[in-house]
Formats: C-alpha cells, structure tokens, sequence
C-alpha cells in the first residue's frame, strides 16, 4: 500500500513539477539576478502558482505528508511491532525455536526501519525537488526583514524539506516499539506513541533548534530611511525597527539599541508624535538620535549544516531507543 501511495504521488508530483519548471524558467526567476529585479518578477511567478488550485493544493498537501507521516510510522509500524507478539501471547512459540530473542528483533527492527527510511527519504526527495522553484522564488521575493511565508527556515517547511525526515521517521519508529515493549498494550502504546512524538516535534524547533549554531550578531548604525515598523505608546515609548537585506535568513531577533547599549524604548520625538509633520521629518528626528541596529540571525548557507546535525539528533535517539529494547528483552523475563 506505501508503495502504490508512493507511484502515484511521483506521477502527480512529476506532471506537476516539470510543468512548473517550465513556467519557473520562463518566467524570467532563473536569470532575474543578472537584472536586479529578482523581487518583482518572483512574486509574480508565485501569485501565478497561488492562483492555481492544484499548484496550491499539492503544496500544502506534501506539507502535510510529510509532517504526518513519521507520526504515521511510529504508530501504526512502530508500536503493533513487538506489542502483537506480546499480547497474543506468540512470542512463546518464537522464543523457543533456535532464533534468538535479539536475532529476532534485529530482523524487525532493520527490516521495518529500513522501510521506514525509504519511505520518508522518498517522500521528502520527491517533495523537496517539486517545490525548488517555489523555495528558491519565495528567497527571492522575502521581504526586507529577510523572511517569507515560505521560508525554508520556517518550522513547518524545514521538517517537510531535505533528510530531516528521514530522522524522524526512524526515530518515531523506534519510538513506538520502545512504547509497545514498555506498555506491553498496542492502543496505549499507539497513543503514548503519538503523544511524545507530538511533543518532541515541538520541543525541537522551539527549544534545541535555535541553539544548535551559535548564530551571528551584526551591528550597525540605524538606517532611519530604511525602518521596517515604528511603534509609540500613550505615555509617549517608542520602538523602531530597522529592515535587514537578509534573503533566505533565519532572522533570530532584531533590536535597535541607544548609544549606551540598552535598548531604545523612547522617548517618542516631536515630529514623529506630530499628526501633521512629514514622515521623513520623523526619519531625520530618529537618525539624531544615533541608534545602533542589532540583528541576530543564521544565514541562509547554513540552512543543509542544520539539516544534517537534526537528523544525526534523531538518528542517534533511535539507536539509543533500538539499544534499550534489545536490553529489555533480553534481559527480563517476560511471562
């Protein structure tokens, strides 16, 4: 069934793809750098792709596959794997025959493992090269602050692109037999299952993942004609934030801070107060003021460096998780 799922998403995503390409390449996205006008021209290849019900449907749809299907493994290939045997009581039969108990999880562990990973490496290989043209075009056309809705930094879509998920699936499958070897029951195993691989995909993005690089600090004097968002308050505060050229960045955090190094919370000039000054008054008002932009950020080059650490973070939980299954069963004695 995964193989015949497989055959016909290829065929979707090949008719598709090579028809993008093609619309991608004449466009003018693939040779806009040489013309300075790589903004403009894709966003309009992008809104040419929104428009399109099917362009857009099976953007989202490899998003989802992706993001599911390690969740998908662990708990219906995962879990049932030793727990079946457990609860029928089979395991009796197999364990007195001239197999071994560690021979005999090998065999499931490599063979389901080894589906596993292909599995996910060919959904991920298949996703990633159909939507390169809508990843390259969305870098192209970020926006000053050097982020866009489809960013490949962005949670969601790095766990949907590259060998990330290759990771998580082998590890969401260990996940589930380390569950049904511990629950002994296939359904609370399904769920605990689920539930920790669940919590594990948002811990990863939100707590470990920004600090698996130290990440770059650029300061600079503030561009006061190049502010992104101004924000002043009742009690006359005021915060500013300059833009940043980043395209395809990880932007971490982006700050505007005072001569003396705290950052700048106001207060508000005049002419930025004014209902009836000119913005650029405002401009000339902020750029007296000598305010230092500080930005935080992982440059877009680093985007394969944290692919790999991901995955190898993954891949090695497993092999500690396939360990501890190996010493559970062969060291308990399991009536």
């Amino acid at each position: 069934m995964t193989l015949a799922a497989l055959a016909v998403l290829a065929v979707a995503l090949a008719v598709t793809g090579m028809n993008m390409a093609h619309l991608y390449n004449t466009s003018g996205v693939a040779g806009c750098q040489a013309h300075s006008d790589c903004a403009m021209l894709a966003s309009s290849f992008l809104n040419q792709l929104k428009a399109s019900i099917s362009y857009n449907g099976l953007f989202y749809f490899g998003i989802g596959v992706l993001l599911i299907a390690p969740a998908i493994i662990g708990v219906f290939w995962g879990a049932p794997l030793v727990t079946r045997e457990l609860e029928a009581g089979t395991f009796r039969l197999t364990w007195n025959q001239s197999v071994t108990r560690t021979r005999w999880l090998a065999v499931k562990l490599g063979f389901i493992g080894l589906a596993a990973m292909t599995t996910a490496g060919l959904l991920s290989l298949m996703v990633t090269w159909w939507a390169s043209p809508i990843d390259r075009a969305s870098q192209l056309a970020a926006s000053r602050n050097g982020s866009s809705a489809t960013t490949r930094f962005v949670p969601v879509l790095f766990d949907a692109r590259g060998i990330a998920p290759i990771g998580y699936a082998v590890f969401a499958f260990v996940l589930g037999v380390t569950a049904g070897v511990l629950i002994r029951r296939t359904v609370p195993a399904m769920a605990v299952t689920l539930a920790v691989f669940t919590a594990v995909q948002i811990v990863m993005p939100l707590l470990i993942r920004p600090h698996l690089i130290t990440p770059v600090q650029h300061t600079a004097p503030l561009n006061a004609a190049a502010i992104d968002q101004m924000w002043i308050g009742q009690a006359g505060q005021m915060k500013v934030f300059g833009g940043v050229n980043l395209p395809g960045a990880w932007v971490v955090s982006n700050q505007t801070i005072s001569p003396d190094g705290h950052a700048f919370t106001g207060p508000a000039t005049a002419a930025c107060e004014s209902n009836t000054a000119p913005f650029h008054a405002c401009q000339a008002s902020i750029a007296r003021l000598h305010l230092r932009q500080v930005v935080t950020y992982q440059p877009a080059s680093r985007y394969w460096a944290f692919q790999w650490y991901e995955t190898g973070i993954f891949l090695v939980l497993a092999v500690g998780l396939a360990g501890f299954c190996f010493w559970w069963l062969s060291r308990r004695r399991i009536s």
